[in-house]
């Protein structure tokens, strides 16, 4: 047996751990959670401005979760949902279908991850519609499995081809507007008269913030536009809400900022509050048309579902939504203020608790940051204290996404962090070398 006790846990993880090396931001290696913070291998308590990438939504180790997962698992209702109904499970549906608008007869799946959660919507979708093309956009990112990355259009996957007849879209930027809605909207329509007749086409995915293509926000009307070309003809409207769902956004679902009437929508991430678990609410008349789409052991499992029901029940309790639209406006301010003495802070956008810093080179080209400088802030972050990531298609955008429990005194501190790490890399004070193991995809 190898020798561990003399290595530190990110030694011991780059040694034994496959493919996760080049995908972590910093040196952070966590050894326990409480609250907004992670403690560090070396016991520093570290500000965690990501949520685990907006997994860990209720931060670490809340009541309400650690209550309900002790109880499921002290008196733990079989493992699979696959072979027999569970309360937590049946709970957390009824709950899903009461809190997400929709029409009808409506059901819910439930996975493990939003990377599952979209490769069996684009699978059952094409099979109950009869139709075998969908519409996507440029810098989208709909998870990490073959048929959500075939519907994804991220950089990150270019060794992934996309599926056979998908149509990406530009998904339009209003910092660096180098496609209009209308632009878009006009390039959609003409390939609807030309290379892609709308009958062929099942559904469309959106995000109603892209993501990991930059934090981006869409002009207003540009989604509900979409909408209406796609109900024209009979083309199903999916959202996206992995990332930004469930009061990260201000309201409950980030699509109703736009107004928006999604077919069906996707949740993943934060509905586990940090345990695996994912979801889709839908027509019946889809989600029941094979039930070998969601043949998955452990998916809908007692334990995190009733995790799942927990974080819901805490969004409502501690009116969390409203908290997040507040102090995410307060955040996002604050973060426009760092912009007077930093010249890299090109633009701050987003909505509620979930906000991107799109650093440039340059304010009046807004050409973006080298990859390796974004790197250098979020690693000064690191040794200064704060933990967060960054995004977009350059690679250039701070991703700013903290527990929605986040204390008005810790925004405070990751202001002043994020403040100090911008200010030191434009000094020079990070060398090459300390982030060359953190550019990641």
């Amino acid at each position: 047996m190898t020798d561990r006790g003399n290595r530190s846990l990110r030694e011991r993880d780059a040694a034994v751990i496959a493919g996760i090396e080049k995908l972590h931001f910093n040196p952070l290696a966590a050894r326990r959670g409480a609250g907004s913070y992670l403690i560090d291998d070396d016991g520093r308590r570290i500000l965690d401005l990501s949520a685990s990438a907006t997994a860990a939504s209720l931060g670490y180790g809340h009541p309400a979760v650690v209550e309900a997962v002790t109880e499921a698992v002290r008196d733990m209702a079989g493992a699979s949902l696959l072979l027999y109904p569970n309360e937590a499970a049946t709970a957390l549906a009824e709950a899903l279908l009461d809190a997400t608008p929709g029409t009808g007869e409506r059901r819910v799946w439930f996975g493990h991850s939003g990377s599952d959660a979209s490769d069996a919507t684009a699978r059952v979708v094409e099979a109950a519609t009869g139709r075998h093309r969908f519409i996507s956009f440029i810098g989208s990112y709909h998870g990490c499995l073959a048929g959500a990355m075939s519907i994804s259009g991220h950089t990150s996957m270019t060794h992934t081809l996309p599926r056979p007849g998908l149509v990406l879209l530009p998904y339009p930027d209003p910092y660096r507007p180098q496609f209009t809605a209308e632009a878009v909207l006009a390039l959609l329509d003409y390939q609807f008269e030309t290379t892609c007749p709308p009958e062929q086409v099942a559904a469309i995915f959106i995000e109603p913030i892209m993501s990991d293509g930059g934090l981006i926000v869409p002009p207003a009307g540009f989604l509900r536009a979409l909408e209406q070309r796609c109900r024209a003809h009979g083309i199903l409207v999916i959202v996206d809400e992995v990332k930004v769902g469930l009061g990260r956004s201000g309201l409950l679902h980030a699509f109703q900022h736009e107004g928006l009437a999604p077919d069906l929508v996707i949740f993943g991430k934060g509905i586990g509050g940090g345990l695996p678990l994912s979801a889709i609410v839908g027509p019946a008349d889809v989600l029941d048309f094979k039930p070998a789409f969601a043949m998955q052991t452990t998916a809908g499992n007692p334990i995190a579902t009733a995790a799942g029901g927990a974080v819901l029940r805490t969004i409502v309790a501690e009116d969390l939504v409203a908290r997040a639209e507040r102090l995410g406006a307060a955040f996002a301010d604050g973060l426009r203020s760092l912009a007077e003495n930093h010249e890299m802070i090109g633009d701050v956008r987003g909505r509620g608790l979930a906000i991107g810093v799109d650093l440039v080179a340059d304010r009046e080209t807004r050409a973006p940051v080298p990859a390796k400088t974004t790197a250098k802030v979020i690693y000064r972050a690191y040794e200064l204290g704060a933990s967060f990531i960054y995004v977009g298609l350059a690679a250039n955008v701070l991703e700013i996404t903290p527990p929605l429990t986040l204390g008005k005194d810790e925004m405070a501190d990751g202001l002043g962090i994020i403040d100090q790490a911008l200010a030191d890399v434009a000094k020079g004070l990070v060398p090459d070398a300390a982030v060359q193991e953190f550019m990641n995809w």
